[in-house]
């Protein structure tokens, strides 16, 4: 059965020109898509649109993809929910122009078909296609005049913070709401109430409104907190026990599975056995790697915008092309993963586009990812600052001449030691026992020589400290700036919140976000080119 495709009209009605002449002042990009809606959704893209769906006969007649495609860029321009989106194809004039739907007065579709539609682009990776769209757009609206555009990337990365959508919560509550999840479930399956489960299931700290109000105790008394955790945590072991008895293979598949699952990821990450003895429980000391913060959004991890300052969810990853600021790629992670992992997303990405890249400009903590290795094995260059090497008020690593060439450093007394990439270099204990500036070097104890350690990448370090030295090369540093301003217009756009659950959820509104950049960059570049032209003719 062949889907029937979104073909709107070429021409402008009466109508459409009394719009576009007000858009053209504000909002512009709802004027600028209704110019160039054939071009971005032309018959080769609405037919890859077309390929997510079966070819079967079966099932409901489908809502033209393009259609929904544009609708959903439409909701990330305006960031309204799903259901406002449905209503804004009836009541809102601009909506119903880049439609082409003026005069309507049905919604164009249901916030089902928008729902499934956006979860079909996310599991065939089409959302992807959305951010390559605006670069093909930019090449075949003339935006850039290529020619003096290099054939080669030049690229900058970086990162920023996505406060997460689920409901962060304490080991207590975060026990608890696991908990009432797993006996929710089981009264649906059983079809008993909620009380009775938890009563039979030996958990009756799910029977008060809240855990903590069912404890009862004086929080701030590490006796009476203790003491708290180990009842918690037997009651949950009771649970856990019962659930295996009473339902034995339901507890295989979903949803019990994910939530007797979850519940012991909880457990196993936020408590530990009292190594005073007596079969208790204790809340962990230290944090377990990859500990979850919370049930509604499995994906949030703690990450750090600082040394102080904390936040909860995931860092959104961009690869900017600095000679016409149109984002490439975009990539999303938990907030604790290294910058270093959203490289190979991102390098995939701008490979798709068959462009090597000639410059990467990267914030430092990518200088130990894959794609460093892999421009520079491809003859391009990486520029980065260098990490600093610190040592208090004591000579630090700067003031230590590294010879790259013939694998030696030199300490400022003039000893000389051969080093090896990725070893610390040794000096001589007898030689640094008798060396005046000792005092100034080190503060290890007499009869060991200062080290140093030198890194894998010691020559990359090595030119990008020559690079920050001199004016020039901090002029190049700086060239990066335009990927902070479009992670700043990006989080303007996209909110500090994440609007979804879930890393591929979030990934999907990032790339959505960075189309809709792209082709608010394309319009304002088109409308330079035509006031130039104006100045040049006039």
């Amino acid at each position: 059965m062949a889907i029937d495709r979104w073909l709107p009209r070429h021409g402008y009605t009466k109508q459409e020109e009394v719009l576009l002449r007000r858009l053209r002042k504000g909002r512009k990009l709802f004027a600028f898509l209704r110019d160039y809606r054939h071009e971005l959704f032309d018959d080769a893209f609405q037919a890859e649109l077309e390929s997510m769906y079966r070819d079967t006969g079966a099932g409901k007649d489908a809502t033209a993809p393009a259609l929904l495609a544009m609708a959903l860029l439409l909701q990330g321009y305006d960031r309204v929910s799903d259901f406002e989106a449905v209503e804004m194809t009836v009541v809102d004039l601009r909506w119903q122009m880049v439609l082409d739907r003026l005069g309507k007065d049905e919604a164009a579709f249901s916030q089902d078909t928008l729902r499934e539609f956006r979860e079909r682009l996310i599991r065939t990776d089409m959302d992807r296609r959305f951010l390559e769209r605006t670069v093909e757009l930019a090449r075949r609206t003339k935006a850039f005049d290529w020619r003096k555009v290099p054939k080669d990337l030049r690229i900058a990365i970086d990162s920023s913070p996505l406060e997460g959508a689920g409901r962060v919560e304490d080991t207590v509550n975060l026990l608890g709401h696991a908990a009432r999840n797993v006996v929710q479930c089981v009264a649906e399956l059983l079809g008993w109430s909620v009380e009775k489960v938890a009563t039979a299931a030996g958990v009756p700290v799910l029977l008060e409104s809240s855990v903590k109000k069912a404890l009862d105790v004086e929080w701030g008394d590490p006796d009476e907190k203790a003491q708290a955790f180990d009842t918690l945590a037997r009651q949950i072991e009771s649970l856990e026990a019962w659930v295996r008895q009473k339902l034995p293979e339901e507890m295989k598949e979903p949803p019990l599975k994910e939530h007797v699952e979850t519940l012991a990821q909880i457990r196993t990450q936020d408590l530990e056995p009292d190594p005073s003895g007596g079969g208790k429980t204790r809340i962990r000391e230290g944090v377990a790697p990859e500990r979850r913060v919370s049930i509604e959004d499995p994906d949030m991890r703690h990450g750090r915008k600082s040394k102080s300052k904390l936040f909860n969810g995931y860092k959104r990853h961009v690869a900017l092309d600095l000679d016409t600021n149109l984002i490439l790629a975009a990539a999303v992670l938990p907030a604790n993963r290294p910058e270093g992992e959203a490289t190979p997303a991102l390098k995939a990405d701008i490979d798709r586009m068959k462009r090597s890249i000639a410059e990467a400009h990267l914030d430092r903590g990518y200088i130990a990812s894959p794609i460093v290795d892999e421009v520079i094995a491809g003859g391009g260059e990486v520029i980065c600052k260098p990490w600093v090497a610190r040592n208090g008020k004591l000579f630090t690593k700067a003031d230590f001449k590294i010879n790259m060439r013939d694998m030696t450093i030199t300490c400022p007394a003039g000893e000389v030691e051969r080093i090896d990439l990725g070893a610390d270099v040794e000096f001589d204990a007898d030689a640094c026992d008798q060396c005046p500036l000792r005092a100034k070097c080190t503060s290890a104890a007499p009869g060991t020589g200062r080290s140093v350690t030198i890194a894998d990448n010691e020559r990359l370090q090595h030119r990008l400290r020559k690079l920050v030295s001199t004016p020039r090369g901090r002029a190049r540093l700086r060239e990066r700036i335009p990927v902070e301003h479009c992670l700043s217009h990006i989080g303007r756009r996209q909110g500090r919140r994440a609007r979804y659950r879930g890393t591929r959820k979030n990934l999907f509104d990032l790339r959505r976000t960075a189309a809709v950049q792209n082709l608010e960059t394309i319009d304002r570049r088109l409308a330079g080119a035509d006031s130039a032209t104006k100045r040049r003719t006039a």
